[in-house]
Formats: C-alpha cells, sequence, structure tokens
C-alpha cells in the first residue's frame, strides 16, 4: 500500500521540489541581504540572484526580464492588474470584460469595480457535455466588446475543470480594437508550453506554488513599452519593481521560483504524457466500475483543450463532500481552494449548466510530479469502494 494520504489536490498547491529547496536555502544564512541595498556586497548578491532569477523566469514564459513584475501570487497580480488599469489616468471608459468561470481573485475585483460605476460584462462558456464545456466562444469576446471597453480578462487554463481557453484567437481580436487583453495563466505555467508573447497577451499572473515552489510569490507579465497596458499601482512605498509594486523582495522565494518553473519547463513533455496517461487511466477505471459517472469539462481527448493533470467527475447519487469524507486516505477538493470560506456550488460547475445537487456531486482530482501509478490504482479502489458504499446507504434509508 503506498503511503498516505494521498495527495491528488495539485490545482490547490503543489509540494515544493526538494531541488527547489536546495536552491532557496543559502539565501535564509548566507545571501540574506535586501536587493535593494545596493551600497554593500551582501546586498548586491542578492540583487544579482533576484535579476537573474527574474531572467530565467521570464525566459520560462515567452517574455523579457524587464516585463516581470515580482508579487505575494497570483491573488495580488490578477488585482493588479486588474485594479491597475481601471486607477490608471490614461484609461478612456469603465467598461471591461471577462468570463464567468473566472478564478474569485479575477470576479471579485471586477464586482468591486462594478460597485464603484464600472460597467462588467460576464461571458458564459460552453455546458456540460458539449466537447468544449468551460470554453468561452471567442466570437462571444468580440460581440462584447464596446467603445469604452478598457480590458478584457480571459483565464487560459481554469483551475476546477482544466479548461484551457483559446487565448491567442482573444487575443487577436482584442488587439485589433487596440484593447489589452490579461490571462490568469496561473494553473497553465508549467503544465503546458505558455509562451506569453507568442500569445500576444498584454498581462499574465502566475504564481510559484502551483509550480512545485513555495508559497508567497508570483509575478504579474506586463508586456514592454505597451501603451495598452498602463497600470497604476496597488502598493506605494519606496519604488520598488519599476514602481508598480513596492516592498522588499523575497529573494529565496524569487529564486525558488526560478528553479521551480525552470524545471517545469525541462521536464515538461514527458511529465505531461506521464500525466495525462495517470489521469485518463484514473477516468477508465472509474467510469467503468461506477455507473452513473461523468465528465465535468472539456473532452480528455483533445490535449489542446484541457490540462493533462486535470479530471473532474459528478458522481450521480453521491455526495462530493460525503465521499471526500469516507476516504480519508485522500487528500481531494470539491473545488477551488480560494472559496472554501465560502461554501456553496462551485461557481465553474453552475456555469456549465449543471444543477445544483450534480455540482455537489463533484469531485475535483489534481494530479501531480509526485503522484505514482501505484498511489493512482490505490485511489481508483478506495473512490469506487466509497462511492458504491455510499449509494448503498442511501437506497436503503
Amino acid at each position: 500500500m503506498p503511503r498516505t494520504p494521498i495527495y491528488l489536490d495539485n490545482h490547490a498547491t503543489t509540494r515544493v521540489d526538494p531541488r527547489v529547496v536546495e536552491a532557496m536555502l543559502p539565501f535564509f544564512t548566507d545571501s540574506y541581504g535586501n536587493p535593494a541595498s545596493v551600497t554593500h556586497a551582501v546586498g548586491r548578491a542578492a540583487r544579482d540572484a533576484v535579476e537573474t532569477a527574474r531572467a530565467k523566469i521570464a525566459a520560462a514564459v515567452g517574455g523579457a526580464a524587464k516585463e516581470s513584475v515580482f508579487t505575494s501570487g497570483a491573488t495580488e497580480s490578477n488585482n493588479l492588474a486588474i485594479k491597475g488599469i481601471a486607477g490608471h489616468p490614461s484609461r478612456r471608459g469603465r467598461h471591461l470584460v471577462s468570463v464567468v468561470t473566472e478564478h474569485p481573485s479575477v470576479l471579485e475585483p471586477l464586482e468591486r469595480l462594478a460597485a464603484a460605476g464600472f460597467e462588467v460584462t460576464l461571458l458564459p462558456v460552453a455546458p456540460k457535455g458539449h466537447p468544449r464545456a468551460g470554453l468561452v466562444d471567442p466570437q462571444a469576446v468580440a460581440d462584447a466588446l464596446r467603445e469604452d471597453t478598457i480590458l478584457v480578462s480571459v483565464m487560459l487554463a481554469n483551475n476546477e475543470v482544466g479548461a484551457i481557453a483559446p487565448v491567442g484567437e482573444i487575443a487577436r481580436i482584442c488587439h485589433e480594437r487596440d484593447l489589452p487583453l490579461h490571462s490568469d495563466a496561473t494553473q497553465a505555467v508549467g503544465k503546458t508550453a505558455v509562451d506569453f508573447r507568442a500569445l500576444g497577451v498584454d498581462l499574465a499572473s502566475f504564481s510559484a506554488h502551483k509550480v512545485y515552489g513555495p508559497k508567497g510569490i508570483g509575478a504579474l507579465y506586463v508586456r514592454h513599452r505597451n501603451r495598452r497596458a498602463r497600470l497604476a499601482p496597488l502598493i506605494d512605498g519606496g519604488g520598488h519593481e519599476r514602481g508598480l509594486r513596492s516592498g522588499t523582495l523575497n529573494a529565496a522565494a524569487i529564486v525558488g521560483f526560478a528553479r521551480a518553473v525552470e524545471l517545469c519547463l525541462e521536464e515538461l513533455p514527458a511529465e505531461a504524457k506521464r500525466l495525462r496517461g495517470l489521469r485518463n487511466r484514473l477516468f477508465a477505471g472509474i467510469t467503468s466500475a461506477l455507473d452513473g459517472v461523468t465528465l465535468n469539462g472539456p473532452v480528455l481527448e483533445r490535449e489542446d483543450w484541457r490540462l493533462p493533470g486535470n479530471l473532474n467527475l459528478a458522481f450521480g447519487d453521491v455526495d462530493g463532500e460525503s465521499l471526500l469524507m469516507n476516504v480519508p486516505d485522500l487528500a481531494l477538493s470539491s473545488g477551488s481552494a480560494c472559496t472554501s470560506a465560502q461554501p456553496g456550488p462551485s461557481h465553474v460547475l453552475r456555469a456549465l449548466g449543471m444543477a445544483d445537487d450534480t455540482v455537489r456531486s463533484s469531485v475535483r482530482f489534481g494530479l501531480g510530479r509526485f503522484n505514482t501509478s501505484e498511489e493512482l490504482d490505490y485511489t481508483l479502489c478506495l473512490i469506487v469502494e466509497a462511492a458504491a458504499r455510499l449509494r448503498r446507504m442511501a437506497s436503503s434509508a
């Protein structure tokens, strides 16, 4: 039997890779200077490490070093992108466009702007049962644009159903209208090939703790010399990060971020293939052993439509939370970790047109680097046994 609990919640966060920890350690005890203290050697050593890491991170996502702004994570990056555009004095309108399945760190800043007098259009996605379930139609984006639109924000890969949006096509539509496109790329970076410049995004958010790096460090890609992407800072006090994000840089975490992204890039082709194989085997095993289990999100066959480690299933006639409680050896989730403080049916699954009871029967499997075939076989046995037992209990009640 594999060691338990088996961690299958890699969309929420990932275990820090030991190679990342090794890269970080010297910056706690040896090169511990403030990167802004450039008047002495200790500070300059930290600054040089930060800038080397910045260049590595930027290169991994198809950007330049000067296009990376370090933040505390993707939530702050999303807030800086959206509120930064809305708060810049050069903006010429008060209308923003996004998608109903976005992460709360996009939807809630939009809600706050709407309360302040801005107008927000949230676009629908293809419903459950459609091959492209969870994906937004680029034509819907085009149709939503107005003369006073100031920003479009579309998530690159969804954190619940793994849907990979056609962001490149949406970028072309936005740029025909000279509008900036922001993308929350948090779930995509490190799991699929990402090139922000090739995609055409103007702003993109991502975070280290989704790619086997430390928590508390993220970045916002801001395309250089782009008048579409002019931002007002959220945090003042020191002028760090070209005035866009003041605060002492966390050199250790930034170095770890770079090493994590570097490792993901090196291992990406083989790892994506491995995770896709494990996921498909888990799906086939569950659906062959249990009736009434259906897939949430895009079809598994299209590699360009869905993240390789994502599987979201609705277990008919089984409550998802009860299922999780009956498999204590598994670390699983019924939705986004960022909404756990606000219990209720997943807004992503409801946007797919699913009834609340079907939404509540759903479980998300997030496979990652440290999962093994043995773990997936054990997971299959536990899930099938627990779901069958819960159905028997319900039928005899």
